[in-house]
C-alpha cells in the first residue's frame, strides 16, 4: 500500500514540474504594422536598419517593380538607371543600401546604392548574374552569382576582394544575410530537395532548419544572432519564425493567408510580406 502511496506522490510531483515548466516556457509576442506604398499594387519591406529605416520593393504596375526607402513619413524610391525592376534587399546604419535589378538584357545584378549613387556588384570574375543581399555596418556585402554552367554560389564582399561560399554538398547556395560580428545565413537546396538554412561563422556551416518545416530560407540574421525566416509548411502554406535566444517562435501578420519573414535590426524589429485574405500584398514590420 505504502509503494502506490509513494509511487502516486512522485507521479503527483511530476506532473507539477511539468506543469510550473509549461506556465515558465517561453512566449514572445509580436506586434505589426502594416506597411504601404501609396498606389502600388502590393509592397514588399525587405530590410531595416537600427535607425529604424526599412527599403524594400513595390509593384509599381503589372511586371514593374521599383525599389523604395522609407524614413519615418518620407518615401524615397530607388530606381537603377541602367535597367528595370529594381529592388532594395537591406540597408546598414549608415544608410548603404544593397539589392538588385535586371540589365537591358534581362540579367540580374546586384547593386549598392549611396547618397544617390549606383555601384554595381558584379560578383567574382566569371560571373553571369548576381545579387546582393545583405550589408552590415562594417560594408561587408552578401550575396549570390550564377557562374558560367547556370550554377549558383554564395558570395562574401569585404572592400573588393570576394569570398565564394558553398555549402558542403550544396548545388545551389544564397548568402541572405551578415552581422556586425560577420555571421552569415544562407539558406541552400541539393539538386532538386528541399530549401535548407545554414549559419556560417566564417570557418563552419551549421544547419538551422526551422522545426517541422518543409523548407527552410533563412533570410538576415542581427548582432545578437537573431535570424529571421520565411518557411513552409507543405508546398503552398509560408509562415514567418524567429530564432531567439536558441528558441524557434513562428509568426504570421494577424490579417494574412501567408507571411514571409525577410529582414531583421537589433533594436527587436523583423520586416516582410504578407499576403492578406482579400486585396493587395503589403509589407509589415512587427516589434518582439
Amino acid at each position: 500500500m505504502k509503494s502506490w502511496r509513494t509511487l502516486l506522490l512522485v507521479l503527483f510531483v511530476l506532473l507539477f514540474v511539468i506543469a510550473v515548466t509549461a506556465a515558465n516556457a517561453p512566449t514572445l509576442t509580436f506586434k505589426f504594422t502594416t506597411v504601404r506604398v501609396p498606389g502600388a499594387l502590393n509592397t514588399s519591406v525587405e530590410g531595416i536598419n537600427n535607425t529604424g529605416v526599412i527599403v524594400g520593393q513595390y509593384e509599381a504596375g503589372k511586371g514593374i517593380t521599383r525599389g523604395f526607402m522609407q524614413a519615418s513619413a518620407k518615401l524615397t524610391h530607388i530606381d537603377h538607371p541602367n535597367g528595370s525592376n529594381t529592388v532594395c534587399r537591406n540597408i546598414n546604419s549608415s544608410g548603404v543600401i544593397v539589392g538588385n535589378y535586371e540589365d537591358s538584357s534581362s540579367t540580374v545584378r546586384g547593386f549598392l546604392y549611396q547618397s544617390g549613387k549606383f555601384t554595381d556588384i558584379p560578383g567574382p570574375a566569371g560571373a553571369r548574374s548576381s545579387a546582393a543581399n545583405g550589408i552590415n555596418d562594417n560594408g561587408q556585402v552578401v550575396g549570390s552569382y550564377g557562374d558560367s554552367k547556370g550554377v549558383v554560389h554564395g558570395f562574401l564582399l569585404k572592400g573588393k576582394t570576394y569570398k565564394t561560399l558553398d555549402v558542403p554538398g550544396a548545388t545551389t547556395t544564397i548568402a541572405s544575410g551578415i552581422n556586425i560580428k560577420g555571421d552569415i545565413v544562407l539558406y541552400w537546396a541539393i539538386g532538386g530537395g528541399p530549401t535548407q538554412s545554414s549559419l556560417y561563422s566564417g570557418k563552419t556551416y551549421k544547419t538551422i532548419n526551422v522545426p517541422g518545416a518543409v523548407e527552410s530560407y533563412a533570410e538576415d540574421i542581427n548582432g545578437a544572432g537573431d535570424v529571421v525566416y520565411q518557411w513552409f509548411l507543405n508546398d503552398f502554406h509560408a509562415e514567418g519564425a524567429l530564432l531567439h535566444n536558441g528558441t524557434y517562435y513562428k509568426f504570421e501578420h494577424p490579417k494574412s493567408m501567408y507571411t514571409y519573414g525577410a529582414g531583421i535590426n537589433d533594436r527587436g524589429v523583423v520586416v516582410g510580406f504578407y499576403t492578406p485574405l482579400s486585396g493587395p500584398g503589403g509589407g509589415f514590420k512587427a516589434t518582439y
